[in-house]
């Protein structure tokens, strides 16, 4: 008699050639109209699957797996970060937890280089005065911002992504500084020609471009609080493409009004989906650089995703642990 396929709850639309070959391997059932999944739908999911497939959008909370059924062994999470599952309470009930991780590295730190040079430049307002038909023709004097060679770039958060950003500003003219958990190798260090600061109070208050990219956890929530965006000089530019919940929004919005700040990029919000409308006013006002989530959003990212997804499902399947597990100790 062969051997039942797994049960394998898809919450969005994946890329064809993923949900493609995971309606092969697996009893596939996916999403076909991409809407996201309700908290009841997400329950439903946990009392029937053997495996659920959320992304980063899905909350799964303690509440969400109390109702998992006995069948239930795996979350097999589509995102790098697992900010939006309960690691601790999945353990509790044997249940396995995976992401993917480094597939989204390259993808993520070319959007961070993009925004730091869209706010140094102004390049979004100028497209903008473009698009509107206004531009009345060249002046030496307008539209004028920043050069990033040779300016200072501190990076909160030196791992996978926080380097691939390094090598990058390496080749604009950009000097290197970063704040860790853990300090890296001197030998890392040496080939990135990065500065490592113990303390992030200071390593903020000297550099002119800073950069997030630590993950989001109980730890690093409003890591970027009101007291520590004080510190960041009135010149300097934030980019965040990492989570927004490690940036205190509302006093990053009163310093970018009171140009405390002299711009943004933000990738992620606070309190997302929503985006503040005082970020929207700024956006106008060309003070901030605002985009959708969208710094892993390539093609070849997702697949890549996708692929890892399947792999942690099958090793799993077949009684080993998968590659991409993740545990409490490790958040």
């Amino acid at each position: 008699m062969p051997k039942r396929k797994p049960v394998v709850v898809v919450t969005r639309r994946l890329p064809e050639v993923i949900e493609t070959r995971m309606r092969e391997l697996f009893d596939a059932r996916l999403n076909e109209n991409d809407k996201p999944p309700t908290h009841e739908e997400l329950a439903e999911a946990m009392r029937t699957a053997d495996v659920l497939v959320p992304t980063i959008t899905d909350r799964i909370d303690a509440s969400l797996i109390a109702q998992a059924g006995e069948q239930m062994k795996l979350i097999a999470n589509f995102g790098n970060g697992v900010d939006n599952i309960d690691v601790a309470s999945a353990l509790r009930r044997s249940i396995t937890v995976t992401n993917t991780p480094g597939v989204l590295t390259e993808d993520t730190a070319d959007m961070t280089m993009a925004l730091i040079l869209a706010v140094a430049r102004r390049i979004v307002e100028g497209a903008n005065v473009i698009g509107a038909g206004s531009w009345g023709g060249w002046s030496p004097t307008w539209m004028l911002g920043r050069r990033i060679t040779g300016k200072r770039l501190g990076i909160v958060g030196m791992g996978r992504i926080g380097q691939a950003l390094a090598r990058r500003a390496n080749a604009f003219g950009l000097s290197i500084h970063y704040h860790n958990r853990r300090r890296l190798p001197a030998e890392i260090e040496e080939q990135l020609e990065a500065t490592y600061w113990e303390s992030l109070d200071q390593m903020l208050a000297r550099v002119d471009i800073l950069s997030i990219h630590c993950p989001h956890t109980p730890a690093t929530y409003h890591l970027l609080s009101a007291r520590r965006l004080k510190q960041l000089r009135p010149h300097a530019i934030l980019v965040n493409t990492a989570r927004g919940e490690i940036v205190d929004e509302n006093e990053l919005v009163r310093m970018l009004e009171s140009d405390e700040l002299a711009g943004a990029g933000l990738d992620v919000f606070e309190h997302e989906p929503a985006v503040s409308p005082k970020l929207l006013k700024l956006a106008q006002a060309g003070k901030v650089t605002l985009l959708p989530h969208m710094g892993s959003a390539t093609i070849e990212g997702r697949i890549d995703m996708g692929e890892k997804v399947i792999v942690n499902i099958k090793t799993f399947i077949d009684g080993h642990r998968p590659p991409d597990r993740v545990l409490p100790s490790m958040l």
